[in-house]
């Protein structure tokens, strides 16, 4: 209560004075007023963390804020949104490219990392791999043949 007389008050006298007659510290009262003020801006955080369907972090909520008009820095709204457990949860969909319990049967590995070969096209090793691009999944195959003295 105190608090906000001197937050009603604040015009007709100095802060410093108001807290003086109320008996209460001008760090105590910045305190309060900086946290009023911070809610006003969680449920502004809030508000743009729900219009963006849990997508925007800390960086985008900050300029949405500031298209508002609200005049706040990143590491408040950072602060704000730790505290409040506002945090973007990304889903990354996970995609299984090796199926490696199966019952075929294992080429033996006839190579055991010898490289070298006497002559030419008869050591071959290959791999495939996936790779995602914005057409979709593509197939990336490689081949090496080993060649004398490699």
């Amino acid at each position: 209560m105190r608090f906000v007389f001197i937050a009603k008050n604040a015009g007709m006298l100095p802060i410093e004075r108001l807290c003086r007659i109320m008996d209460v510290s001008p760090r105590g009262y910045r305190a309060f007023h900086r946290q009023r003020a911070d809610m006003v801006v969680l449920a502004h955080i809030r508000e743009q963390f729900r219009l963006s369907l849990g997508s925007y972090g800390r960086p985008r909520v900050t300029e949405e804020l500031k298209e508002l008009g609200l005049h706040v820095g990143h590491r408040r709204v950072g602060r704000l949104m730790r505290d409040n457990g506002i945090a973007v949860h990304r889903d990354r969909k996970f995609k299984a490219t090796t199926h490696s319990n199966h019952g075929f049967n294992i080429a033996p590995n006839l190579l055991n990392r010898d490289f070298s070969a006497a002559r030419p096209n008869r050591k071959w090793a290959g791999d495939i791999s996936y790779v995602w691009t914005q057409e979709g999944w593509l197939y990336l195959a490689v081949i090496l043949t080993c060649t004398p003295g490699a």
